[in-house]
């Protein structure tokens, strides 16, 4: 049966650019107080939605976003996840594709829609991005199917024109409305005069179950980028951090590096000794082939594991997900080379 009541929508506000306005006297920009949004954003009275919001307190610049933040989050959704349709998050621009693929993780179970936005000039300007966004992402987290179910179940990044799959987007620029982009998956909606949903690429869980969130994130996790002219000592240095249980290795191309011996002893020696390596393309399109030129299937054979087309933001989320579950060495790696929830295509 369709739900015929308003829907009821939760903004979480954790800081950034949207939520800025600009001070009458310093003319300096500050954070402003959401318990009066409306009055800030009149044309959220349009909306026929019972939204009720919270905030951090302070807010925090999306720079200084850490597992920690995440974790307030979801416990912020946890606790009102039977009261709320939706879900809508205000986050800043810089880690929001970082903070929207550790979610996805962290939510397991997740049926309702969590939409995380933000904008590239304050919803106090004249010509602000963030009204809009907010706006939008409202009317993304309230849709409905049909058959009255939430038309989004995931987690999900609206800028501008598009509502992205939050764990496939990456931000690729620092001065368009339109900044975030999933490079390898379609847009999960377009953005015009109205919103059309793309149903064929929504996420849906294979059985309905209870919510269940995981709180614990294993952040003794690195990036280790190539580069021409990486020396052994650079490479010996870094696999051997004290403490680190899983690197993200960004490769060339289709998931390359140079034919070195001691570069591929190096690696296999870290393996070895339980280190749990990744291999992500630098590339924004595209993804990992192993099998497709000697270096890359020379890594696979080192025990290198294939990120396939996952981004470098989902692929460190991830490791620390699975590693957070207290996971041995082999089963993070079996698991990494599984799709969890639509991060990446096979």
């Amino acid at each position: 049966m369709i739900n015929e009541q308003r829907p009821r929508i939760l903004i979480v506000y954790t800081g950034g650019t949207i939520g800025m306005i600009e001070d009458a006297e310093t003319h300096s920009l500050r954070p402003f107080d959401f318990s009066h949004l409306i009055d800030n954003v009149p044309k959220i009275q349009k909306l026929d939605f019972d939204i009720e919001n919270i905030q951090f307190n302070p807010p925090i610049d999306s720079a200084n976003m850490s597992p920690k933040h995440w974790t307030d989050i979801a416990m912020a959704i946890e606790a009102r996840y039977d009261d709320f349709d939706g879900f809508v998050i205000l986050h800043g621009t810089d880690t929001m594709a970082f903070t929207a693929s550790a979610l996805s993780f962290m939510l397991e179970n997740l049926h309702k829609p969590v939409i995380i936005t933000g904008s590239q000039l304050p919803i106090g300007e004249v010509r602000t991005d963030g009204e809009e966004n907010l706006i939008t992402a409202l009317q993304v987290a309230a849709a409905r199917t049909p058959q009255g179910d939430s038309m989004v179940q995931e987690v999900a990044i609206l800028f501008e024109n598009y509502l992205w799959r939050g764990n496939r987007s990456t931000k690729m620029s620092a001065d368009n409305f339109n900044a975030f982009k999933s490079n390898n998956y379609p847009a999960l909606a377009k953005i015009g005069l109205d919103i059309h949903f793309n149903t064929d690429a929504l996420y849906r869980v294979p059985t309905k179950r209870p919510l269940k969130v995981r709180y614990n994130l294993d952040t003794n996790v690195i990036y280790l980028h190539l580069f021409p002219g990486i020396t052994e000592k650079t490479l010996s240095h870094v696999l051997n951090t004290p403490d680190v249980k899983g690197i993200v290795l960004k490769t060339y191309g289709a998931g390359n590096a140079p034919s070195e011996q001691w570069l591929i002893d190096l690696l296999s020696d870290a393996v070895e000794r339980g280190i749990v390596i990744l291999n992500v393309t630098q590339c924004v399109n595209g993804g990992v082939n192993s099998n497709l030129y000697e270096t890359g299937n020379t890594l696979a054979h080192a025990g290198v594991v294939s990120g396939h087309d996952i981004t470098s933001e989902a692929a460190i989320t991830k490791m620390m997900y699975l590693f957070g579950l207290g996971l041995p060495p082999e089963s993070v790696k079996k698991y990494l080379a599984y799709s969890l929830c639509g991060e990446m295509t096979i």
